[in-house]
């Protein structure tokens, strides 16, 4: 987890002059020559000469630049030691032991001084609040995290900026076992940049996922994950989707939806992110199921991104191009005759794959009015499958927008609907129509 150095903490403060606090030695008072000064000015704070001479600002700030630490501790513990000190002197202490608890990225004194600072009642509201955020800051350094919690939550009670303490309120309440808090606290965080049409913080999100993976909260984690892919896209989130949201969600069928998955796979991802057993599977199907202009794309495809065609694996892959590449040629000379057969059949189920046929060709625009026949002849065993080909055959031919909207009006089973949700993910970040994730 971040740590907020108190180096951070010392730039934070100094806008508010802890290494040089104002004092005035009532020795300096008193050689005012007009006694009416004399009398106004040692009514106001001061310190008495000895104090003065330990804690003058321009001498501490000389051994500071100095780093010389051990001589100004040592002027601290001197000026501490003499009796009777009043408040003001107190303060005058506390603010210097603070600047050079600060220098020394010294916690253990910091904190008790930040919080005697505090206490003196001297500080102006703005000052105030920098000093709880750094009395956070602090606390979540010494692994204090319920005191960190306290002192986030009431910088923003009295009024600081919630954003400048979020992340570290969240991280935490984390840390501090309140998964529960953290969570309202990062889903608030998350909906709100949304709602205000802005990308939520990926710190954030990955909070999220990081710890409701550890609770076990699919539910969250998926939430987390689908809203990464969708503002910082990355291959291991997409895959990571794509495994949790699709393939290990209990009833997913594969045997329908798996070409499909691994179809918006190939899209999303980089070529080489893509496993070689996805590429050799996929082929292998489309050649059993007629389509070889796909088997050839794909497997070309691995070989291009270096995947396939090398190790123990290479000749079974270098055959099984030779064959998706002799049936795609062939495929292409009698392609138009089964159109006349698809026509007359009793579904629609040759004119959806007819149609894919065609897209896989190159011919998407054509592919596109088969399916729709195929899909509107009906008698289809998973219409939802027809329908998701149709989405791909028009994000092929380069229509996103009839794309997403064809995806949009998929709510099947078995995997169906979670592909139509991510194909719109994926056609969105590629210049389609916008649509928010949930």
């Amino acid at each position: 987890m971040a740590q907020f150095r108190l180096a951070r903490l010392c730039l934070m403060l100094a806008a508010i002059g802890v290494s040089a606090p104002a004092l005035v030695s009532s020795a300096h008072a008193q050689q005012k020559s007009d006694a009416a000064a004399a009398a106004q000015a040692a009514a106001k704070d001061t310190v008495r000469p000895d104090m003065f001479k330990l804690l003058d600002p321009a001498a501490i700030k000389a051994l500071m630049d100095a780093k010389n630490y051990t001589e100004v501790q040592t002027r601290i513990t001197q000026a501490e030691a003499m009796p009777n000190r009043t408040p003001y002197e107190d303060y005058v202490i506390n603010r210097m032991k603070l600047s050079w608890a600060l220098a020394t990225e010294n916690n253990a004194i910091a904190i008790p001084t930040m919080e005697a600072v505090l206490n003196s009642g001297r500080l102006e509201k703005a000052d105030q609040l920098n000093y709880y955020q750094a009395l956070g800051d602090a606390n979540y350094n010494s692994k204090n995290y319920p005191k960190a919690i306290e002192w986030y939550t009431r910088f923003e009670k009295e009024g600081g900026d919630p954003a400048k303490v979020r992340g570290a309120l969240s991280r935490a309440q984390v840390n501090s076992g309140n998964f529960a808090g953290a969570k309202d606290m990062l889903m608030n965080n998350i909906n709100t940049a949304k709602q205000a049409g802005q990308k939520p913080s990926e710190n954030d999100l990955r909070l999220l996922g990081q710890e409701a993976n550890k609770a076990k909260d699919s539910a969250t984690y998926l939430f987390a994950l689908e809203n990464l892919v969708q503002y910082y896209p990355t291959d291991d989130f997409w895959l990571d989707l794509l495994s949790r949201g699709v393939t290990r969600k209990p009833g997913f069928d594969e045997p329908t939806y798996g070409t499909t998955m691994l179809r918006l796979e190939m899209a999303a991802v980089k070529k080489e992110a893509v496993p070689p057993e996805h590429y050799t599977y996929l082929a292998e199907v489309a050649l059993r199921d007629g389509f070889p202009a796909e088997a050839k794309d794909v497997l070309d495809a691995g070989f291009a991104a270096g995947v396939l065609g090398k190790g123990s694996d290479a000749k079974t892959h270098n055959a099984l191009r030779t064959k998706a590449t002799k049936q795609a040629a062939d495929d292409v000379k009698t392609i138009a005759a089964g159109e006349a057969n698809a026509q007359k059949a009793k579904t629609g189920a040759g004119l959806v794959n007819l149609g894919w046929a065609y897209a896989t060709m190159g011919q998407a625009d054509k592919g596109i009015g088969f399916i729709q026949q195929g899909i509107a002849k009906g008698g289809l065993k998973a219409p939802d499958e027809a329908k998701l080909r149709l989405g791909m055959a028009q994000a092929r031919a380069g229509k996103k927008a009839e794309a997403i909207q064809t995806f949009q009006g998929i709510n099947g089973k078995g995997g169906a609907a979670d592909l139509a949700k991510y194909w719109v993910l994926l056609l969105q970040q590629q210049g389609g129509n916008a649509v928010a994730a949930q």
